[in-house]
């Protein structure tokens, strides 16, 4: 795994032991019975939870794992990117064939919305070169411990090491909904008017991600897509020269293209990561969802590399045509071109020796160099997913159509955006809408 996963850590993922989640009752008689509860506390769950208290309900958090937040506090190791502020038009496109779903979310609740809800909190931010948006100490555990005091405040109670296990209509009273929970003193159920389930995707399931909750929603009828790697890596078979060689060595300064199944062709310019099995980096995640299709539909799919961006195909023919004399094609290329090291090594591990030597080959190589991809990398290892509960089976407040007081939110939805803080500011807009259409079925 290389640094540009910001997942890919090889420490604990246990939160800061300054953050603990303070312990509440396991159950409730039917006298204290709340009138919303929230499963999983990440970004969207928190966000509906938010958004109930700030209406009068009385709501309690649940979740599986001994702290809120996990993939939170682990996607702010690296730097909590927050949003982007780019413009509107181009942030929703990043959506994809689900722009025009996540968009009323933006609309209510973009980039500028949650930096004014990030100050609100006491946490200044800011806009780095590349237009993503951070926190000024680039943490996340400041923002998420500032955050629980206020829901604290606001009355959310929290119930850590709660797995939920589906529902108990047996004990389902008129209008109410039962919840099992699997807890360290056994099995538990629960009771509430209105459900937001955010219970995230089917990566990192160590953060607590592990799409356990599919089958629970397909038992009661709910149309789910099956879950996808997204923002992910994918398999190429090195030699064993490239693999010792170069495996962790970061390709700067090209760009990658392909053709969408659907035609359209896409191409980003940026840098990657060689690794042990094949590529990953954010030029890599930013195409990978094109790249993923076209595997899922051919089998496999062709990446072409432009090693010089920066140069016309008729400069590079031109350098690489200029007499050599008596240097190798390594000082050539290097000399003519500045191509050298691990640029070199893709070349010589995708042309024969032949067309090394090749001046007409190689400049041809050196601006479409294809790349054989044959798989992404295990869903459980990749930094979001794809697919879940379809928007067709949803209200426009995430209501499930089949289950009323049933919400959703966050990434268990069926989308998928790139890497950049547009995962997070569709995670923060979809558990606004849910909690507030939570909020608003107890009203009606």
């Amino acid at each position: 795994m290389s640094a540009y996963n910001p997942f890919a850590l090889r420490s604990s993922p246990r939160p800061p032991a300054h953050m603990p989640v303070a312990a509440s009752p396991a159950s409730h008689t039917d006298d204290d019975r709340i009138d919303a509860i929230v499963i999983g506390g990440g970004p969207a769950g928190l966000m509906a939870a938010e958004m109930l208290a700030a209406s009068g309900k009385r709501v309690d958090v649940y979740d599986a794992m001994p702290s809120v937040g996990r993939k939170f506090l682990m996607a702010g190791k690296g730097g909590m990117n927050l949003t982007h502020s780019e413009a509107a038009d181009a942030f929703v496109s990043r959506y994809g064939h689900r722009a025009a779903n996540v968009a009323p979310w933006l609309d209510a609740f973009g980039a500028q919305a949650l930096r004014d809800w990030v100050h609100a909190l006491g946490i200044d931010t800011f806009v780095g070169s590349s237009g993503r948006v951070f926190p000024t100490d680039m943490k996340a555990a400041p923002l998420l411990r500032a955050w629980l005091h206020r829901l604290r405040e606001r009355g959310v109670r929290f119930h850590m090491r709660h797995r939920w296990t589906g529902f108990d209509a047996s004990d389902a009273a008129p209008g109410a909904h039962a919840l099992r929970f699997a807890t360290r003193d056994g099995e538990t159920v629960v009771h509430a008017r209105a459900l937001v389930l955010a219970l995230g995707g089917g990566s990192w399931a160590r953060l607590g991600s592990d799409g356990a909750w599919v089958p629970l929603l397909a038992a009661r009828g709910i149309d789910v897509a099956p879950l996808r790697p997204a923002n992910c890596g994918f398999e190429i078979a090195w030699s064993d020269i490239m693999r010792e060689r170069h495996a962790g060595d970061p390709v700067k300064s090209v760009a990658m293209s392909l053709t969408a199944i659907d035609g359209t062709p896409w191409q980003r310019i940026g840098e990657f990561v060689i690794s042990a099995t094949g590529i990953e980096g954010s030029l890599v995640y930013a195409l990978s969802a094109p790249i993923r299709d076209r595997i899922e539909a051919d089998g496999h799919a062709t990446i072409m590399l432009d090693l010089a961006p920066g140069r016309t195909a008729e400069d590079v023919a031109r350098e690489i045509g200029r007499p050599r004399g008596s240097r190798s094609v390594s000082s050539h290329l290097q000399s003519r071109l500045g191509i050298a090291g691990v640029k070199a090594a893709l070349l010589r591990e995708v042309l024969s020796k032949e067309a090394m030597h090749d001046p007409v080959a190689l400049a041809a190589a050196i601006k479409a160099l294809p790349l054989r991809l044959d798989r992404a990398r295990p869903i459980d290892e990749v930094i979001s997913s794809a697919g879940g509960v379809r928007f067709e089976a949803m209200d426009d407040r995430l209501m499930l159509n089949a289950l009323p007081g049933v919400f959703c939110a966050g990434e268990m939805l069926d989308w998928e955006a790139p890497t950049g803080g547009y995962l997070l500011t569709a995670c923060f807009g979809s558990g606004r809408v849910a909690g507030m259409g939570a909020a608003d079925y107890l009203t009606s």
